[in-house]
């Protein structure tokens, strides 16, 4: 697949030195300035370094839009030259091939602002700010509701698209309103009715929609101290019960209930159980971890494994929750 240059500029490397280092493990790369913006559309991007695994391809095609009119004008150019996108976040719940990614990929981490208005207790934020950090940001205003969040290891946009959660709350109960872009340039503001929610996903997974911001309602007022140390409870949760020494996408698996998907994995046998690099983790049995030198071959066969261990023993096939992008071989 090849991107005509008739709606964009050669750049050279040199002048892009601030984005230097996302593109540090592409090899000769190809840079297209977009008209009208500060943003560049580079060739062969390692994607690896964009994912909390640690491992993938290239993107044929990348582009990291700091505002709305430069992720307006990406989109334009993927559209007129018919090549299709595929929206990076925080890669907190991706396994990306190691063939790597066709077309162009549109990472959203760099728009970023958020706006804590005391008088509705409305916070509205961009797509690529962080999760904990704004978790960390309403603790210290003394905002309640954002407390469970402090361990999503992802980005706005991605939370409301797949509808994180944690400590039995997630992104629905407190999303007012998300504003989306479509292909054609058109932006829309949905509520969590229309976004149609559900467990762990929205009626956004799998659609060519892009979230550029959304509104949550807080609870303003509250005693900073008492906030801080209900946050640092969840963060402490979350650190001595989940694996952080290693690489990981977090959960692997929805839990299918009334069972958790970590129990099912670890009376299976499993927990320790290791394919190339990858391994079901020993602290909690819903994590694959890469010990060092996984691909993402390895830890596709080792969800493949889990998958029908499990069914053999229990005839119930866990549903992964990590997002898988691009070509796998099928695992027996």
């Amino acid at each position: 697949m090849t991107i005509s240059q008739a709606a964009g500029s050669v750049c050279t490397v040199s002048t892009l030195t601030s984005e230097k280092q996302e593109t540090a493990n592409s090899v000769n790369s190809q840079v297209i300035c977009l008209p009208d913006t500060d943003c560049a559309i580079k060739s062969q991007a390692s994607l690896s370094a964009f994912t909390s695994y640690r491992v993938g391809g290239a993107a044929e095609w990348y582009v990291a839009p700091r505002n709305l009119e430069a992720l307006q004008a990406s989109m334009k150019y993927a559209k007129e030259h018919e090549i299709p996108v595929t929206i990076l976040g925080a890669g907190s719940n991706l396994l990306v091939s190691d063939r790597g990614l066709p077309g162009l990929v549109i990472a959203t981490r760099h728009l970023r602002y958020s706006h804590f208005d005391p008088a509705t207790g409305q916070l509205t934020v961009a797509a690529g700010e962080s999760i904990p950090s704004l978790a960390w940001q309403a603790a210290d205003l003394g905002w309640e509701g954002l407390e469970w969040a402090v361990g999503i290891p992802g980005t706005v946009g991605g939370a409301v698209v797949m509808n994180a959660g944690a400590h039995n709350s997630c992104t629905a109960d407190m999303l007012i309103s998300a504003q989306v872009l479509s292909p054609d340039g058109t932006l829309e503001t949905l509520t969590p009715e229309e976004l149609g929610y559900s467990y762990r996903t929205s009626l956004l997974q799998g659609s060519n929609r892009i979230v550029t911001q959304a509104t949550f309602q807080l609870r303003p007022g509250a005693d900073p101290t008492k906030v801080i140390a209900i946050t640092k409870e969840h963060k402490q949760h979350r650190l001595s019960t989940q694996p952080y020494n290693y690489p990981s996408c977090g959960s692997v698996f929805r839990n299918p209930k009334p069972y958790s998907a970590g129990w099912l994995i670890e009376q299976t046998g499993l927990k320790g159980f290791q394919i190339g690099g990858a391994q079901v983790a020993l602290l909690h049995a819903n994590f694959i971890v890469n010990r060092g030198g996984a691909k993402a071959s390895d830890i596709f066969s080792l969800i493949r494994h889990i998958q029908h261990k499990v069914q053999d023993q229990w005839s119930i096939w866990l549903e992964p929750e990590v997002k898988m992008l691009g070509e796998f071989q099928a695992a027996c």
